[in-house]
């Protein structure tokens, strides 16, 4: 499945600086469909290069990253369990970026 997602707030320091990545990913062996689970997961093993407890905390993201499917807060939609479809654009923005 074919995704966009953009790290913003800082968070793109935990990959190489880079802001925005195409990626495809698959769904789990024996799942048909994607989740923001499974895609935290993908993320964290494919992604991020450091420090990857500035970005997860369990199995969630982190208190104080908002994140966006389509943007729509992925609160309204189910959070771990939304299911992700594909060319779906997913936006972490860390709230506590300093100032």
């Amino acid at each position: 499945m074919h995704l966009t997602l953009e790290f913003g707030g800082g968070l793109e320091l935990l990959c190489q600086s880079v802001k925005i990545h195409n990626v495809d990913v698959d769904s789990p062996a024996g799942e048909e469909k994607l989740t923001m689970k499974d895609l935290l997961s993908w993320v964290r093993t494919n992604l991020i290069k450091e420090r990857p407890e500035m970005f997860m905390k369990g199995d969630s993201v982190r208190p104080g990253v908002l994140v966006l499917v389509n943007d729509c807060d992925w609160e309204l939609s189910g959070q771990l369990d939304t299911t992700l479809e594909e060319k779906d654009v997913i936006v972490f923005i860390s709230t506590l970026h300093g100032g």
